[in-house]
């Protein structure tokens, strides 16, 4: 397989379960930065991919996340 290919291969699904979810992405390399945010309200869904360019995604608020490697689901500070 093409480590560009296998790079790029892995997707997301956010659903929110409250209104404002953040979803952020974050760069490679040395120095991580912001490069892209969206809201979410309630209900709505993202479909997320890691690229070249997109390292992590981080997610704040209360949210479904759907991985490859399962499900796992965000909660609000506080809680």
């Amino acid at each position: 397989m093409d480590p560009k290919t296998s790079l790029t291969s892995d997707y997301i699904v956010i659903k929110a379960i409250e209104d404002g979810v953040n979803v952020i992405g974050l760069t490679r390399g040395t120095d991580t930065k912001f490069h892209h945010s969206e809201k979410l309200d309630k209900g709505e869904v993202m479909i997320a991919q890691f690229t070249e360019h997109t390292s992590a995604i981080k997610i704040r608020g209360n949210a479904k996340i759907i991985t490859s490697y399962g499900e796992v689901e965000s909660e609000t500070k506080g809680k």
